[in-house]
Order: C-alpha cells, then structure tokens, then sequence
C-alpha cells in the first residue's frame, strides 16, 4: 500500500511543481541557451532501482566535455560554467529531475541516483541493497550532505580520497537507516528538510528530527553543531 500510495504522491506532487515552478525553470532554460555553452540540459546515465541504468535529466552547468575528467564534482570544480554556479548552489539544477519522477524513473524521496564512479566508493557491503528502493530527487543522504560539494573542495584530499573515505561510508549508513524507516511521514518530513537545507546549508534540523541517525566517524564538521 505504500508503495502504491507513495507512486500517486509522486506523480501529483512532481506535476504541480513543475507547473508551479515553470515561472523559474523557463527563464532558467532561456538562459542557458544564450549563455556558456548554450546547452540547456545535460542528461547523464545514473543507477537506478535494482543498480539498472537509468538517464537523469539536469540543468547543464558544466563545460559539455566534463564527464571525461570525472563525475564527482567540488565546489571550485573549474569545470563548472559561471551561472551554473549559481543552479548549482540553489540545487535548481537538479529541479528537471521531476520529470523522471513523472515517467517512473525517480521518486520524490529515495538514495540519490549515482553514476557508476560515484557509486563504485561505496562500502562494498553496501553495494547490493543501496537501490533496494527507488532513488529519489531527495533523500537523507541529500540532506545531511546538502554541502557536499563544499566538503569535497575544504577535505585537503583528493575528491576521489574525500568521497571514498568521509562521505561514501556515512551516506551508506544513511541510506541503510532510512531502508529501514520507509514511511510517508518519514518521506514528508525529508522533503521539508530538504527545502531547509536549501535555505540553511549546514543546519542540523534533521538531527532533532530523527534521532536515531547513524553517528559514525567521518561526518563532517559542517554537519555539527555549532
């Protein structure tokens, strides 16, 4: 039943946000066609339910050859087009991801869909039940590291070193934890966090949310209270 009801929620809410919110996404995409390199959307293979492959739809930020220098991305990333900047840090990048919602590939709330690279860092005990659910547009992975691309240009390591060693094994946890509290409460309480996290990077509203988040080594100051 929830499954059932958590697809109708889906379908409703992604459509009355993409309409609510064609006044932004349009002039975004006019934007985009007269500036950087003219590209609007940039649409990337991802893992989707049961690790297959599935085509995410973004905002393009990026200079178009990017994915051949790597897919996981810092905040100082040269590649990253100067209005892409600012997609990017509001996440409205990420807003033509309602369409995948729509057509079944993405949900609302679920572990982030990655690439290949980004999800070969997780634990390898992780790997076979990390899209045991549906990826979604947002998830408690997404909300705990909303700052994720701020940490990988602060670690002092090497992106691939950060992700693999501070950020992969947490988010694991993470997404382990929300496997086993799948609600739709829990599901309507992460899209507000979400929105907060937008406004307030850093905040740690989810810890006083949900308690019994998984504490490991390895999360990042910025998620602490300061």
């Amino acid at each position: 039943m929830y499954l059932l009801v958590k697809r109708i929620m889906d379908i409703c809410l992604a459509g009355i946000a993409l309409l609510a919110l064609s006044p932004l996404l349009i002039p975004v995409a006019v934007i985009l066609r007269f500036t950087g390199e003219e590209e609007i959307f940039f649409k990337q293979k991802r893992l989707g339910y049961k690790n297959k492959d599935i085509y995410v739809w973004k905002f393009a930020t990026m200079l178009k050859n990017s994915p051949f220098s790597g897919t996981i991305t810092a905040k100082n990333d040269p590649r990253i087009l100067p209005f892409g900047r600012f997609l990017r840090s509001t996440k409205i990048n990420e807003l033509p991801q309602l369409i995948n919602i729509l057509t079944g590939d993405l949900s609302l709330v679920g572990p982030r869909p990655l690439t290949t690279e980004a999800f070969s860092l997780y634990p390898e005990e992780l790997k076979p039940f990390i899209y045991q659910t549906k990826p979604g547009l947002t998830g408690i992975g997404s909300v705990v590291f909303c700052n994720e691309e701020e940490i990988l240009a602060n670690s002092g390591k090497d992106v691939r070193q950060c992700y693999k060693e501070d950020i992969m094994p947490v988010k694991g946890a993470l997404e382990m934890w929300y496997q086993g509290n799948i609600s739709l409460f829990t599901d309507l309480k992460l899209v507000v966090l979400t929105a907060v996290a937008i406004i307030k990077p850093g905040n740690t509203l989810h810890t006083k949310w949900f308690k019994d988040l998984p504490v490991e080594r390895g999360v990042p100051a910025a998620q602490s209270e300061p």
